[in-house]
């Protein structure tokens, strides 16, 4: 994580307006689990935090923005989503294009998720972009990023779906390779590993190698990265813990998780990330609750999936299929382990796997996840936390997740008390990314 570090001071120098803003009258939410701060202001200069807080002094020379009433929200860090992978209802290497990547960062960015972490599949294009994230000259959120990733050969992740090019993924048969494939990864600056080890339920014939993962860990190691690892079962988890992993990158939604784990996890510091809305997103387009009818979700999709989310018979064959019922109960274990985990003192992280399939919508996936996380049990204020500071802490981004002089102004401006009533968070009225605003009335939840 050394190229974090050194680049969380770049980005933090960057420059953003000029001139001096202070957002006055608000509620401040600033991240860290404080209680929210009414009647507060927030002064920004050259895209930074200069003081945050009712006391916050306001130069005279500032230009001040009033929302009184409202509440400011540090801006969302998704820790697990993809880019490039989707084009309408289609999923493959034809998608991992500047014109579907920009806009994908853009509506993150619309929806308040102002960093995204693109957790593997990416192509040569992936450097370029984040480079131009990084300096601001893209619209939307930063972007950050596992290159190409690691799979299993005749495994995960399936290529049958996924259809990604054999510059986006590597899948190693031996440990050598496993070694050098990271070596490859680290000399492009991946900013982490991801890899894949389960078998999708028992949908794939095989699983990752002990010998390929434990390479995979080592070598990544060696270079300083932090390795994400794709699991569904309590026993992949247990595994890969013992490996040395330092992100679940999914829930563990076979069996609860057990209290040897727990401990495991606490003393080597492992996150966890549950990422709830992969198995919602499986039927709750099906079932059709709501929430997916509202103006706030539905500009957020494309003309061809919104055309196939209301086809009667496209819904009717989701319901029936086996996987449906399989998602459910990956739902629910998921929902309990995340509250076992939380109250355990483990460190949860925030993602969504938003933008791996048609169904995993970017920017309303995250709001849902919010949702989610309030349906297992955790407060708003404790979800909001995980989505912001935490998020930021597991990629090791220092510049972000709070509102604190010094940081990024990453702001998500709200009429509603998230921290009340999650669904706040969708009451979207401005969003800020490193200091410019993009005014985004159109997709306010009203």
């Amino acid at each position: 994580m050394k190229r974090l570090a050194a680049l969380a001071i770049l980005v933090l120098s960057t420059p953003g307006w000029a001139e001096t803003v202070a957002i006055t009258g608000v509620r401040l939410v600033d991240g860290t689990g404080a209680a929210p701060v009414e009647n507060a202001a927030i002064v920004v200069r050259d895209g930074r935090i200069v003081s945050a807080g009712s006391n916050a002094e306001i130069p005279a020379d500032a230009r001040r923005i009033v929302h009184s009433g409202r509440t400011v929200i540090p801006g969302l860090v998704s820790a697990h989503s993809h880019v490039g992978q989707v084009g309408g209802t289609s999923m493959g290497a034809k998608n991992y294009t500047r014109e579907v990547i920009s806009a994908e960062l853009a509506q993150f960015g619309r929806y308040g998720v102002t960093t995204v972490v693109a957790l593997g599949n990416n192509g040569p294009l992936f450097t370029s972009l984040r480079d131009e994230a990084h300096a601001g000259s893209l619209d939307g959120a930063d972007l950050f990023g596992v290159m190409q990733g690691i799979g299993v050969p005749n495994g995960a992740p399936p290529q049958d779906s996924l259809k990604v090019a054999p510059n986006q993924l590597f899948r190693p048969h031996t440990a050598d390779d496993a070694r050098t494939a990271i070596d490859r990864m680290a000399a492009a600056n991946t900013d982490l590993v991801k890899l894949w080890l389960d078998n999708f339920g028992g949908l794939l014939p095989v699983k990752m190698k002990p010998e390929i993962y434990r390479a995979v860990i080592e070598q990544s190691h060696e270079h300083g990265l932090k390795v994400a690892a794709h699991v569904h079962d309590l026993d992949d988890a247990i595994a890969i813990v013992d490996a040395g992993a330092d992100i679940v990158a999914h829930g563990i939604r076979d069996k609860p998780v057990t209290p040897e784990l727990i401990e495991k996890m606490k003393a080597k510091g492992v996150w966890y990330v549950p990422t709830l809305a992969l198995d919602d997103a499986t039927f709750v387009w099906a079932e059709a609750p709501a929430w997916t009818e509202t103006d706030f979700v539905r500009k957020a999709l494309s003309p061809e999936f919104a055309a196939q989310i209301d086809d009667p018979a496209w819904r009717e064959k989701v319901l029936k299929e086996p996987r449906t019922a399989a998602a459910r109960r990956s739902l629910a274990m998921n929902l309990q382990n995340l509250k076992t985990l939380h109250e355990a003192g483990v460190k949860i992280g925030f993602g969504t796997d938003s933008g791996a399939t048609p169904l995993r919508v970017p920017g309303v996936a995250e709001h849902r996840e919010l949702a989610l996380m309030a349906e297992a049990g955790l407060s708003p204020a404790a979800a909001l936390t995980i989505a912001t500071k935490n998020a930021a802490e597991l990629m090791g981004l220092e510049d972000r997740g709070t509102i604190q002089a010094g940081k990024r102004a990453d702001l998500v401006v709200l009429d509603g008390d998230p921290t009340e009533d999650i669904a706040a968070s969708e009451r979207i009225v401005e969003v800020w990314t490193a200091g410019r605003k993009a005014i985004a009335p159109e997709i306010r939840a009203d």
